[in-house]
């Protein structure tokens, strides 16, 4: 599997970082630049979902709660926004911000949590090189160098602790797995499996980043798996690149029987 991935590494004129671990053993089956700090895109929700959540339990308040939403807040290619809505309860901006990755619904929760709570809760879930920096398509932040910011090693902490469900109540670790499982986004981790297999994952896509990375429960073993891409210039060819990553680590890991790789990968078994 190792040589077969590196194989495809070598052939892309883009950056990659890369972890696949075993999600219930401590031990990484393959890394690549897993410290390395990249811009993380729409990544670092998810550790805001944690970090909402966490509040919300922790301050005895309810995700029934309603929000508003100002219009500064509004962003394009939100369904929030194309829905016009004035207010949703917390639930709904998480799940929204997850599902379809929405940004209006991000902006709303950053506001709400505010950037410190959100930093001060990543270092305290050990995220040393996550940090949130500013508001989702807030293109002037990004320009002045302030940017939303992670790693491999911290994107692999964090779905770890996910699946072991190790950082809020069984509730609300639950609710997060759930989340996470309904993501419509499915262009690069799902992209070439046909298996009908459970993925709670997240994407981060910017015009130079493809990100994804999830956990993938399947009958034989459940593993983490995150690629991300840097400084490509052609987002599909980043997905596709993705896609086929994941298909060979889920034949190799996720799927019984015998596997063959066909085209890109290498022919096993003959």
């Amino acid at each position: 599997m190792e040589e077969i991935i590196q194989e495809l590494i070598e052939q892309v004129p883009f950056g990659v970082k890369l972890v696949v671990k075993d999600a219930g053993a401590d031990h990484f089956l393959i890394t690549k630049d897993f410290e390395d700090v990249f811009s993380s895109a729409s990544l670092i929700k998810v550790p805001m979902l944690l970090a909402v959540l966490d509040y919300v339990e922790n301050e005895s308040r309810s995700l029934h709660e309603t929000v508003k939403i100002p219009p500064i807040n509004r962003v394009d290619y939100s369904v929030l926004s194309e829905l016009g809505a004035e207010a949703c309860t917390l639930q709904e901006l998480l799940v929204w911000m997850i599902i379809t990755s929405d940004n209006t619904a991000t902006n709303v929760l950053i506001d709400f949590m505010g950037l410190e709570k959100l930093n001060l809760y990543f270092k305290k879930i050990g995220l040393t090189q996550t940090k949130i920096q500013r508001k989702m398509m807030d293109f002037v932040q990004l320009e002045k160098g302030f940017d939303n910011i992670t790693s491999a090693k911290d994107m692999a902490t964090l779905y770890t602790a996910i699946y072991r469900k190790l950082l809020l109540s069984k509730e609300y670790s639950e609710l997060v797995i759930d989340i996470l499982s309904r993501q419509r986004v499915h262009e690069s981790l799902k992209r070439y499996l046909v298996d009908d297999v459970k993925i709670a994952h997240k994407t981060g896509s910017l015009d130079t980043v493809e990100h994804d990375i999830g956990i993938v429960f399947s009958n034989k073993k459940d593993y983490i798996i995150g690629v991300f891409v840097t400084d490509h210039t052609n987002n599909e060819d980043a997905k596709r690149f993705i896609g086929k990553i994941s298909k060979i680590v889920y034949d190799h890991l996720g799927k019984e029987g015998e596997t063959l790789y066909e085209g890109n990968y290498k022919i096993q078994g003959r």
